[in-house]
């Protein structure tokens, strides 16, 4: 089977096959995947798929067994999620965690990458510096520079939470 014929074949096929899953799945992203992945199996043995007879019948086939795989899948997840009783209570970040992420965020992106990459991946200077391939000392500036502003505003912050715990 050539390119031409297999592409032709798709093109034929693939609308109806899509519209038939459908109806199996309920759900149109889903038909047009396993449609998809089904095209993609037939293309790796497009030299003997269509000796098979009835190319179109054994994608519609690996296609629904593709559609009913993902779905026992997904229900295998359910009755995991439904099984797992949820935590109690999940505490949420405490301050001094959220206003560490708002700095950083205000920081330019090459400082807040080598702070991160040091202080909290524990990276050494010189692996910060093949990481993101720079010279040492460019990390070494970057480092200081970031400490520096990020000392700043976490300081204006805390002034800031004070002043409203005063309130």
């Amino acid at each position: 089977m050539t390119e031409e014929e297999f592409d032709a074949f798709y093109a034929a096929a693939f609308p109806r096959l899509t519209g038939q899953l459908y109806a199996f799945t309920g759900d149109h992203g889903e038909a047009q995947d396993v449609v998809q992945e089904a095209f993609i199996r037939a293309w790796d043995r497009r030299h003997a798929f269509f000796t098979d007879g009835a190319p179109e019948a054994w994608i519609r086939r690996v296609a629904m067994r593709l559609a009913v795989s993902r779905w026992r899948r997904a229900r295998r997840w359910l009755d995991l999620v439904r099984r797992t009783a949820p935590p109690e209570h999940v505490p949420g970040p405490d301050p001094e965690r959220a206003a560490l992420v708002a700095a950083l965020r205000n920081l330019p992106e090459a400082q807040r990458m080598a702070l991160v990459l040091h202080h909290l991946c524990d990276l050494s200077v010189e692996q910060v510096a093949s990481e993101t391939g720079v010279p040492v000392g460019t990390v070494k500036a970057r480092l200081s520079r970031g400490r520096a502003a990020l000392a700043r505003q976490l300081a204006t912050g805390e002034d800031e939470r004070e002043a409203d715990r005063v309130r």
